[in-house]
């Protein structure tokens, strides 16, 4: 099949409450999306999310990369279109993969076939820091079916240890917790608040310190009193590899933005349990086309829940039949396929480029 059309689209979706990491505070998400059309009329989607903060590229460049290469892949076939935009993917790791996986998409990549009903397991954000709505919190959590909690750390290691002890009271064993510095502690700050953990409850703890700091974080590993998971240092096998050489880490995390296509997210998800760790999956700032193309990959890759859960913080939701969410699952039903709405699409659309053959 040969590219006939793409058409981006930058869009900007407000959360119903905020959602905030060490790195920053947001209240939107601004994901680009890209539609291309075959030859034979065939449409497919792909996402592209910059985070500020989380790493170099920006929400500019990211725009400017697509309008690039969405230019240079007309008229050629799929095959060929992925090798191009590959051999320049380090530019915009991140707007690349919305057009790999738009791509990969078209092709009807088979880790996006869902051939019969399925259910996957996802984790609830928690957002209370007044210590009094904490156990309000975890019953609405627990009531909507969520059985693993993510917690945000990495600002102030006291005041985290007593909200982390304050929470793991009002759970109470009902759930799992993860906890996640997102880069936010030093070596010295990570090692103290990782000893001091009460391992009830824990199933991990996060990436305490930057993503080049490969020392630092062995170090808070060696020091933690619950397994240690690596997420922004992993992209590739070779990461794995340096990964499973440090003692105390148990989960690596990949994310769909950061190995660049499907087929390059399930080889190292593989290659993760080969090692003889856990893997994890999952974006929590990606929209519906990302959770989607993750969750389908999740349903034979990961064995825990899946950090795909970022469709369900803004407000708007711009399938046309969303991803069925109950009871803390993605539920797919027997051969469903995304399909965009249009008129939210345009309401919330801030910039919009389109080429034709």
């Amino acid at each position: 099949m040969k590219i006939q059309q793409v058409i981006l689209h930058r869009v900007r979706l407000p959360l119903t409450v905020p959602y905030n990491v060490s790195y920053f505070s947001f209240d939107y998400f601004e994901p680009i999306l890209v539609e291309i059309i075959g030859n034979d009329g065939t449409l497919s989607w792909g996402e592209g999310h910059v985070q500020p903060g989380s790493t170099s590229e920006t929400r500019d460049g990211g725009w400017d990369f697509c309008k690039e290469f969405a230019a240079k892949i007309l008229g050629l076939d799929t095959s060929k279109a992925k090798t191009v935009i590959e051999g320049s993917r380090l530019t915009s790791k991140v707007a690349a993969t919305g057009m790999l996986t738009a791509i990969e998409m078209l092709e009807r990549h088979p880790l996006l076939d869902i051939a019969e009903d399925t259910r996957v397991q996802i984790l609830s954000g928690f957002n209370s820091l007044d210590h009094a709505e904490v156990p309000g919190e975890v019953e609405e959590r627990l009531a909507l079916g969520f059985k693993t909690f993510k917690i945000k750390v990495g600002k102030d290691v006291d005041e985290d240890l007593a909200r982390v002890r304050i929470i793991q009271k009002a759970i109470d064993g009902r759930a799992l917790m993860r906890l996640d510095a997102n880069r936010g502690f030093n070596q010295e700050d990570g090692c103290r608040f990782a000893s001091s953990l009460e391992p009830e409850g824990i199933m991990l703890f996060e990436q305490p310190c930057g993503r080049e700091e490969w020392d630092a974080n062995a170090a808070v590993a060696a020091a933690s009193t619950v397994p240690i998971m690596l997420d922004e240092p992993i992209t590739t096998v070779e990461d794995v590899e340096r990964a499973r050489t440090i003692d105390n880490v148990g989960f690596c995390k990949i994310k769909l933005k950061r190995a660049g296509t499907i087929e390059a997210l399930e080889a190292v998800l593989r290659h993760i349990h080969a090692c003889g760790m856990e893997a994890v999956l999952g974006d929590g700032t990606s929209c519906e086309v990302q959770c989607w193309m993750e969750a389908a990959v999740a349903r034979n890759s990961i064995r825990n829940a899946g950090e795909f859960n970022g469709f369900l913080r803004p407000s708007i939701r711009l399938f046309a039949n969303p991803l069925d969410f109950a009871d803390g699952e993605i539920r797919f039903k027997a051969g469903y396929w995304p399909e965009m709405d249009r008129d939210r699409l345009a309401a919330h659309s801030v910039d919009t480029a389109r080429f034709e053959v």
